[in-house]
């Protein structure tokens, strides 16, 4: 049986003392990228509550909290469709990206707003940039404020290639600066204002597989002279190297750089006096086998800062972040409650972090350098009691070709036992990673009895290059060999029952579901949320221009590897699957069409196997209404409770 659902309905009721899933999702707001600037704390909320919406927020040198773009306004960037950087600050100026129109728009604080009550009148939005026509959309994201020339200097998606431009804080038409072969972002410019650093990559790769890092000089006009790559590698390097967020060290420039294998930091000194035509000579700080960098997903990520004395960072060893500074070559981690931590700035004297641990929600973490006060804000109260929050616990085992790979593993309430059920959780990207702060939605599961693992399987993030390269060109079988391996593992540790095994995930974590429940036995359910199930209908149109080439590095060029096209496809290899699998798709999404569910459910519904799909008008690739996440973690749990007879 087809469902078609399109919200609204609830499935699934509280089990005793069960964590409900209005506890466990679409509660808490999702924090995204502070930043520290005229004394003071700004911050993006996305809010499930609203559909999703995104707003900025302001907070005082006087404590004062005040809601900057109240709604309609939706500040988001579409830009590659994941967005990111959709806001740039510097003192009183403001300028963030419309959800609406995608335009440009500045925003003037007076003074006054730092101490205004809530009731206080909000300055006037001044639109920058005209909106642009239907035939020829264009969107902003990734700015910075260059206060010295009055203007805003970012990327503009458009004509099917990014654009590093520049746009007056008096409004008006974009002035192109430079355009890449493709892909570019993150732009920094050094503190005197005489020179601009930016990271560029280039089909078929993404990001983290190849880029390479830009130099640039600025005339008094702002014009780039003499732009040049100063480190990474491009598509005709024989190495893979990539590059993550240039950050300006009083004249050094730094950057994270993985040729040793890992995203470790490296410095380039005395930038100014280095010559156009002179290879630069880059400096490790601190060779160690971590990360000091994340797959560039969206723009807004950091992981360093710099307070004009020292090199503070976040980095992660073995699947667990710390925060901490680089001196003389030492590590000197700074002594916190918390092993998640992103979006790291810092204003000279602050620094501020979305930081969480398995007991903390995400929240905001502010840091005084000279003294080590810190405070933490979440972004909302912990909505469970501390004796129902699951703990992770790792998890090595023996994943594919006998390598070792790592999950986070969370034993049911009451404990671990042979006959509990067991949910394997496939993360998205795939290169993203089971990170360790809280998350009530893993309560949900454990307090009904189940025990969670959150697998790192070959390709996640974290773990070195090579660990992530596993992957390469084995999208189907890596991923799907450890998921089931931790599977295994876990049974044979007489910690679950192997014929209660469900799997679910979201995305590429989707197409992981529909592949282990083709090519492996250990599976008896699935769930699957805007999964790919078909690779090769996906290469052949994929309209999403950030992963327009994707598949080349995970399966194969196309359409020459067409053959393995075919045989990792789930959509292909429909009549293997026997097990029940339950369907989640927003009819607005870009990046998996729609189409790819409706085939893969009704192929399987029409053999008989047991199928749910629930299609959501208005929602893309990931679920942002409350309503929307409440009714698929409810009707998830109620599908396979029925089919595993709980």
């Amino acid at each position: 049986m087809i469902l078609r659902a399109a919200g609204g309905a609830r499935v699934g009721v509280e089990h005793g003392r069960a964590v409900p899933a209005a506890v466990a999702v679409g509660r808490t707001p999702t924090l995204k990228e502070p930043l520290l600037g005229g004394g003071r704390l700004f911050w993006l909320e996305q809010r499930p509550q609203e559909k999703g919406r995104t707003t900025l927020w302001m907070r005082a040198a006087d404590g004062t909290v005040c809601e900057v773009t109240p709604a309609p306004r939706d500040v988001r960037s579409r830009v590659h469709e994941y967005g990111g950087g959709a806001y740039a600050v510097d003192d009183d100026t403001v300028v963030i990206v419309d959800g609406a129109d995608g335009c440009l728009w500045r925003l003037d604080l007076p003074p006054a707003l730092a101490a205004a009550s809530p009731a206080a009148p909000l300055p006037e939005a001044v639109r920058l940039t005209p909106p642009a026509p239907p035939e020829s959309p264009r969107g902003f994201a990734d700015g910075r404020i260059d206060r010295l020339r009055g203007r805003w200097l970012g990327v503009m998606e458009s004509g099917g290639r990014d654009h590093l431009v520049a746009v007056p804080l008096a409004g008006g038409e974009p002035q192109v600066l430079h355009t890449p072969a493709d892909f570019c972002g993150y732009a920094v410019m050094s503190p005197q204002g005489n020179a601009l650093a930016w990271v560029e990559w280039q089909q078929p790769f993404l990001p983290w597989d190849r880029s390479r890092l830009w130099l640039a000089g600025l005339d008094e006009q702002g014009g780039l002279v003499d732009p040049r790559p100063v480190a990474g590698s491009g598509p005709g390097d024989a190495a893979g190297v990539s590059v993550f967020q240039p950050l300006w060290a009083g004249h050094d420039l730094v950057v994270a750089n993985d040729r040793s294998g890992w995203w470790n930091l490296e410095r380039l000194a005395g930038v100014a006096d280095l010559p156009a035509t002179a290879e630069p000579t880059w400096e490790p700080l601190l060779p160690m086998e971590a990360e000091f960098a994340m797959p560039q997903w969206v723009y807004g990520m950091r992981t360093s800062a710099w307070d004009g004395r020292q090199l503070l960072a976040l980095a992660c060893r073995e699947g667990q972040w710390s925060l901490g500074r680089i001196r003389e070559g030492r590590w000197e981690p700074v002594p916190l409650p918390f092993d998640d931590f992103a979006a790291l700035h810092c204003d000279g004297e602050r620094l501020v972090a979305i930081a969480a641990s398995p007991t903390t929600p995400a929240g905001l973490l502010e840091l005084e350098l000279a003294s080590g006060v810190w405070q933490h804000t979440p972004a909302a109260p912990c909505p469970l009691a501390a004796e129902r929050i699951p703990l992770p616990e790792p998890l090595w085992f023996e994943g594919h070709g006998g390598r070792p790979t790592h999950a986070w593993y969370y034993p049911p309430a009451g404990g671990a036992h042979p006959g509990a059920p067991l949910l394997v959780k496939g993360h998205s990207g795939p290169t993203a990673m089971a990170r360790t702060g809280l998350n009530p939605a893993v309560a949900f599961w454990t307090s009904r009895g189940w025990g969670v693992v959150d697998v790192n399987y070959g390709g996640s993030t974290g773990f070195g290059r090579a660990y992530r390269e596993r992957l390469d060109g084995q999208w189907g079988v890596v991923d799907v060999t450890d998921c089931a391996a931790a599977a295994r593992a876990l049974v044979a540790a007489g910690r679950a029952d192997p014929q209660r095994i469900a799997i679910e995930g979201g995305s590429a974590g989707g197409f992981t579901v529909l592949a282990a429940l083709c090519f492996t036995e250990v599976f008896r359910a699935g769930g699957c949320r805007y999964a790919v199930t078909d690779p090769a209908a996906l290469a052949r149109h994929n309209e999403h221009r950030f992963e327009a080439r994707y598949l080349d590095g995970l399966v194969g060029p196309w359409p020459e590897a067409a053959a393995v096209y075919a045989e990792r496809s789930p959509l292909q290899h429909q009549q293997r699957i026997s097990a029940p699998v339950i369907f989640f798709q927003g009819l607005e999404d870009r990046v998996v069409p729609p189409e790819q569910t409706e085939r893969m459910a009704l192929a399987l519904s029409q053999r008989g196997v047991p199928v749910e799909l629930h299609l959501f008008p208005g929602e893309g690739h990931g679920f942002r209404s409350q309503e929307v996440q409440i009714q698929v973690l409810e009707a998830t749990e109620a599908f396979f409770r029925r089919h595993f007879h709980l």
